[in-house]
């Protein structure tokens, strides 16, 4: 009895004195940019833009959307998506890590049991007759190591912040899993649009050539005219080659986001002039994206996972101690098992002290501190590498709109430039090669004009993006973390 007294005053101690930490005090690292965003376009942004309206992480990415279509594709990739399957199964995996290392902390109970037969011979046992013998033993055991020091503690912090960066991580896959469909959605449209006007192009430059080969034919037009007419054409026909397989590789992209064929049942694409898209997403303050943007939130739950790996580190210099303890029954006949007298328990504490390890312990310390450090750039990076996107979709949102109104613009002159070359050649006043000339701006003017209005419009998502919006589906949806 005094010695299971003294290993109960042992436990209690032990207990007493567990939950020491040695780990570094966690102290989020300032943010390496400044505290307001630049004059988006060289120019202030206007007062008042997107004030008292949701965040972004607050708009649902099925509002921010308003293509029934578009917004179609998208709950098909959430749902078949397989880079966002891996990184939810990633947080499957580091949560089942996390719960093996949480274990540590409890002690492992386990409970067994055997049983022996043995004869031995007459010719060799006492007494010169055969002497059979039984044993049968039923026990508990349990070992604790006796966290003193905070090793295990620590251990358990870092597999736990390792859990919450997967978990972020999963919610940033989802978020740019979103402006991906979006972009390539969108470019499959600008495609369309730009093969409308090769086509349209095509179709006037043919009947150009025809008229030009009738004057060619009658003498009225030379074979300078004619040759400058066909080059047109050839021309339209090359870019309308090109543009077929620019528009079939953006659906191929859009397929593999989408994870399944584009199902032919879809409601009809919204054309890329009539896209709508909100442009007042308010940006808030550079401080805002410490708590918006899942890869700052996953850039710090691993810096700090990291500095959990200091505390274990330094614990790994001072002794470890383990109680280990059995209790259970023996006896030689099964039926006096659990009969008076047949208990047996044995109570062991181990002490491990390092002494001599040639640098190991030292090393790994050094090791844990400079992967803190490598923990902290790639922190402050996230921060900067955000900052710079959301500081671009400021400028572009600023600018994109006067821009867009100016190729609106140049296109209605060169239309009407072409319409006046047109009647000067066929009124003998110029040659063909100011209609060509002409027709080759328009296209151009054109063709620039679904580029500017693709540009804005994929601006405008990732904006949206980097600032944090896409987790959820509909504005107003309750904030889920991302390992729900």
């Amino acid at each position: 009895m005094r010695i299971l007294r003294s290993g109960v005053l042992v436990l209690a101690a032990a207990t007493a004195l567990a939950g020491c930490s040695l780990q570094p005090r966690y102290q989020r690292p300032a943010a390496p940019v400044a505290a307001a965003w630049p004059e988006g376009g060289g120019r202030a942004m206007p007062a008042g833009v997107g004030a008292g309206k949701q965040t972004a992480a607050e708009i649902g990415w099925h509002d921010f959307l308003a293509d029934e279509r578009l917004r179609r594709l998208v709950e098909l990739a959430l749902r078949n998506n397989r880079d966002l399957r891996v990184a939810v199964l990633n947080v499957a995996q580091v949560q089942s890590q996390y719960r093996v290392q949480r274990a540590a902390l409890s002690p492992q109970v386990r409970a067994g049991g055997e049983g022996s037969r043995s004869r031995t011979p007459g010719s060799v046992a006492q007494g010169g007759k055969p002497l059979v013998a039984n044993s049968e033993t039923v026990r508990l055991s349990a070992a604790w190591e006796i966290d003193f020091f905070g090793r295990l503690q620590s251990l358990d912090d870092a597999a736990f912040d390792q859990y919450l960066a997967s978990s972020h991580a999963r919610q940033a896959a989802q978020i740019l899993l979103v402006s991906q469909v979006a972009d390539h959605y969108l470019s499959m449209l600008a495609f369309d649009e730009q093969l409308a006007v090769t086509r349209k192009t095509l179709e006037a430059a043919n009947g150009s050539l025809a008229i030009v080969q009738r004057r060619f034919d009658v003498g009225t037009a030379s074979d300078l005219d004619l040759s400058q007419a066909q080059t047109l054409v050839e021309q339209a026909r090359g870019r309308e080659a090109e543009q077929l397989r620019l528009r079939d590789q953006a659906e191929n992209g859009l397929v593999l986001l989408v994870g399944e064929t584009v199902p032919s049942s879809l409601p009809p694409p919204v054309r890329l002039s009539d896209q709508a898209i909100r442009d007042d997403v308010p940006a808030g303050l550079p401080s805002d994206l410490l708590t918006r943007r899942p890869d700052i939130l996953e850039a710090e739950a691993l810096l700090r996972s990291e500095n959990a790996d200091i505390g274990a580190a330094r614990a790994a210099f001072f002794p470890r101690i383990t109680l280990t303890g059995t209790f259970g029954s023996a006896s030689s006949a099964l039926g006096g098992l659990f009969g008076a007298g047949s208990t047996a328990w044995s109570f062991v504490p181990s002490l491990v002290v390092p002494i001599f390890d040639g640098g190991t312990n030292r090393a790994n310390l050094d090791i844990a501190k400079v992967r803190k450090e490598i923990g902290v750039a790639q922190y402050e990076k996230a921060i900067q590498t955000a900052f710079r996107e959301v500081a671009d979709g400021l400028a572009a949102r600023a600018t994109y709109g006067d821009q867009l109104a100016s190729a609106q613009r140049f296109t209605e002159v060169e239309d009407r430039r072409v319409r006046l070359a047109q009647l000067r050649y066929e009124g003998g006043v110029d040659g063909y090669l100011q209609v060509l000339t002409a027709r080759k701006d328009l296209y151009n003017a054109q063709l620039a004009l679904a580029s500017v209005r693709l540009n804005r419009l994929e601006s405008l998502v990732d904006l949206y993006r980097a600032l944090g919006g896409g987790w959820i589906r509909d504005t107003g949806d309750p904030k889920v973390d991302a390992d729900d």
